[in-house]
């Protein structure tokens, strides 16, 4: 019979992959920032500043002494980080880039082979002008070119032909972003950007074994849909095909976890991490990004930790649930409730709508405490002097429905 890893242990391991055992102190730049990115794997890159960026919330939730400067010096003067491409945009680690030549080749088959679907009549004939003025004139950005060309409203594939050019040529790999300027890329050749030492592809026959063999080390256990989803490097068949092989070499086994609810889940697990012993979870309460690590995986959280999030940002307001974006709240191993709450920095306050706990949570004396605490310091951090709770920002436990 395959092993049980109980669902307190199985959040131990989870949270503590993904940095959030341990309290949020520390270094926040330079080596200790790299080594918190390499930890967790890649960072998800999103423009809405509600609180604050999504990049930037992820890493302070992690280490309260960060500030957003110590990441732009290392994706922009350092270059041991540069942004791609995961299961969206992401700040990943540079030693990366030579894996994703595999995906840049993949993406320009997929949109070639669908080229009609994808671009207007005269859009390709862009693609040269904008790669020879970058080579000869420098890194711009979308507001640098297209002037006079008829912007579309639509998806990418509906911009002006210049500005699909520059997301051509970014999504297969000839230019890289060197710097944002506010939240606007800015793109150069990649030449001029990644560092030569991490130019070299990597073999097409050992990129699946690397996505699935990392994937499945920063899970700490999954499924095989889980392992291809966490990099979005290989598909669904090609992690089973991985997993299979794994596993009849015996360098992974298979395991079984409990939910939150008691139900059950087979998983593979490296042996190794099978015979660890997790650290307890700080009991700090602290505010997550909707787009954090450890929440990506929605249905993953909702089996692990009973929690059931889906942000609402798309979803017009008189059907949203809870609100535009709200954040998770995680105290311990436990995911405790969400929270409306957004940065007035004109006058200076972070203002509270609304807190809901989840089933069986109660905002108690300590808890409070605790909250008000972490609210003060992501108050401090969104660049607010103070915060405001709003009348009835208390709120009873929702059920929703699925």
């Amino acid at each position: 019979m395959p092993e049980l890893i109980l669902n307190p242990r199985a959040r131990r391991l989870f949270l503590d992959r993904h940095a959030l055992s341990e309290a949020p102190s520390g270094p926040a730049t330079g080596q200790a920032l790299q080594d918190l990115i390499e930890r967790i794997g890649f960072v998800q890159v999103d423009s809405i500043n509600t609180v604050a960026r999504a990049h930037d919330m992820i890493l302070w939730s992690r280490r309260q002494a960060f500030r957003p400067p110590a990441l732009k010096r290392l994706l922009e003067r350092d270059r041991s980080l540069w942004e791609h491409w995961t299961h969206d945009a992401s700040i990943l680690p540079v030693r990366l880039h030579g894996v994703w030549q595999h995906r840049f080749k993949r993406d320009e088959d997929r949109l070639h082979k669908n080229w009609k679907a994808w671009f207007r009549d005269g859009y390709e004939a862009q693609f040269d002008n904008i790669l020879n003025r970058i080579t000869k004139d420098g890194p711009v950005g979308t507001a640098d070119v297209g002037e006079g060309e008829v912007r579309g409203k639509g998806g990418w594939w509906d911009w002006h032909p210049s500005k699909t050019a520059l997301e051509w040529l970014w999504r297969t790999g000839r230019i890289a972003v060197t710097r944002r300027e506010g939240f606007a890329k800015i793109y150069d050749l990649t030449e001029r950007v990644i560092p030569e030492a991490h130019r070299a592809p990597v073999p097409a026959e050992d990129v699946a074994d690397w996505a699935c063999r990392s994937a499945l080390r920063q899970l700490g256990f999954g499924t095989s849909g889980e392992i291809a989803a966490y990099w979005k490097a290989v598909g669904p068949e090609v992690a089973k095909l991985w997993c299979r092989e794994a596993l009849a070499q015996g360098e992974i086994i298979e395991a079984e976890v409990e939910g939150a609810q008691g139900q059950r889940r087979k998983v593979f697990i490296f042996p190794e991490i099978l015979d660890e012993t997790p650290p307890e979870p700080t009991p700090r309460l602290r505010i997550l990004s909707p787009f954090d690590p450890a929440l990506r995986d929605r249905d993953r959280a909702e089996f692990l930790f009973g929690f059931y999030y889906r942000i609402e940002v798309f979803v017009p307001e008189p059907k949203r649930v809870w609100g535009y974006y709200v954040l998770p709240v995680l105290e311990g191993e436990r995911l405790v409730g969400r929270i409306d709450v957004k940065a007035f920095r004109d006058a200076g306050a972070l203002r509270v709508k609304a807190f809901w706990p989840e089933a069986g949570v109660k905002l108690t004396k300590g808890r409070r405490g605790k909250l008000e605490g972490e609210l003060d310091r992501l108050a401090r951090f969104a660049g607010c002097e103070r915060v405001e709770f709003l009348d009835g920002w208390e709120r009873e436990t929702l059920g929703v429905s699925k």
